[in-house]
């Protein structure tokens, strides 16, 4: 797979984890609990992280999220879980910032909403007050523009200055140039007021897959500042997960963005570290980044009436889901390994010598064998009631022998 060139950004330092420059492209999600419920807050920044969050973003909205939030990190430093914590500030961030010290130090990076905080109106002062308390206190700044929130009197200012044109460009393309006006300017005044140029990261989210990619190649070629990705409102299951998909796959391809969230609204009670999974795999389909083997597997068709291959195909992909937080430690690369369950002879062979390990079971009326092959080679054809255990037993001997000597390797490399 071609190597994608990345757009040169500075190196933003978020907690523990590098954004920009030459640092893999990182997840980022958030919280919907009520921060100031530490218990519940930290049990879902916990499960965020175990599903491969790299920065978790928490609402900071009034005095009892604010005085919990060093609780927050402290509860999960006692579960040696040190991942950077973000404060999402509207309207009072300027107040708590000033009125919470200890939370201000605790939180990894501000995320401030341009449009929420007064900047471009009578004065910047609540914007000021924000930036000077990150300068005090050595964190970076995520700038996002929100086009449901954007602010109004700048919308207004250049509605009125583009009716003025013999040939007025249309509303919506106005309203991507005030966001990117509102970005830019913000984080021209946040530098004004002491913020590094390396401290900064711009977002300008909005709902619509075009409206992002538009907006965001119009950043992008505007200014060199870290950009965060991410549909604002993506919407719940498929509908979120193909709309994040088809807005970010263009601009990540371009080598555009450098952390992304999936936006996706979960069920009632439902699970929040489906938006993590999603982002990964979009990563992972696109060659970016490797997070867990992948398993490829035939739709079926009518030459496969039987269910087995997909009970076999859900069987494997459930049990690498359960090995990786064991695997992920002890066999460095395994996220990189391919695996192949095919249903016929087809493309079943195929299919199975361009993987790491596959296999190819009997379609209908076919001879009742599931031929195995490694690293592109037949190595042994199955049979009879034990397909699944003995296939498994070949995988975990696979990864154990392949990806247990690199880990040897590096042991032996720091003696």
């Amino acid at each position: 797979m071609p190597a994608i060139s990345r757009r040169k950004t500075p190196s933003v330092l978020v907690g523990n984890v590098r954004v920009g420059s030459n640092a893999p492209v990182v997840v980022q999600s958030m919280t919907n609990t009520d921060t100031a419920d530490v218990a519940s807050t930290v049990q879902q920044v916990a499960a965020l992280h175990r599903a491969g969050s790299e920065l978790v973003r928490v609402t900071v909205n009034n005095d009892e999220a604010a005085k919990a939030v060093p609780y927050i990190v402290e509860a999960l430093a006692k579960q040696d879980i040190h991942v950077p914590i973000i404060g999402d500030f509207h309207y009072n961030g300027h107040l708590l910032l000033e009125k919470y010290p200890d939370c201000a130090r605790a939180l990894a990076k501000y995320r401030i909403n341009p449009g929420n905080c007064s900047i471009g109106r009578k004065d910047d002062d609540n914007f000021r007050t924000m930036i000077e308390c990150a300068v005090e206190n050595r964190k970076p700044v995520r700038i996002g523009v929100n086009w449901g929130s954007l602010d109004q009197a700048l919308l207004t200012r250049m509605m009125d200055e583009n009716a003025k044109l013999a040939e007025p460009r249309d509303a919506r393309d106005v309203t991507m140039e005030a966001m990117i006006a509102s970005a830019l300017d913000s984080a021209a005044a946040a530098e004004r007021y002491g913020l590094r140029h390396d401290q900064i990261i711009l977002s300008a989210k909005v709902s619509g897959v075009h409206d992002l990619i538009d907006v965001y190649r119009m950043l992008a070629a505007r200014c060199d500042y870290a950009l965060h990705l991410g549909l604002t409102e993506a919407g719940m299951g498929m509908k979120g997960i193909v709309a994040s998909t088809a807005g970010l796959t263009p601009l990540l391809l371009a080598g555009i963005g450098d952390t992304i969230r999936v936006s996706l609204t979960p069920k009632p009670n439902g699970d929040r570290t489906e938006e993590v999974l999603t982002a990964q795999q979009i990563l992972q389909s696109l060659g970016i980044r490797s997070f867990t083997p992948q398993v490829t597997a035939c739709p079926g068709c009518g030459r496969t009436t039987s269910t087995f291959f997909q009970e076999l195909a859900q069987q494997i992909q459930s049990h690498v889901r359960e090995s990786m937080p064991i695997w992920r430690e002890k066999y460095p690369g395994v996220e990189e390994l391919k695996l192949a369950v095919m249903g016929c002879v087809v493309n079943g062979p195929g299919e199975s010598k361009h993987a790491n390990i596959g296999i190819s079971l009997p379609g209908t009326f076919e001879e009742p064998v599931a031929p195995v092959y490694v690293d592109g080679r037949l190595l042994l054809t199955l049979r009879g009631d034990h397909i699944v255990r003995e296939f498994t037993k070949i995988l975990d001997e696979y990864v154990q022998t392949r990806y247990g000597a690199a880990r040897s390797a590096e042991l032996a490399g720091t003696r």
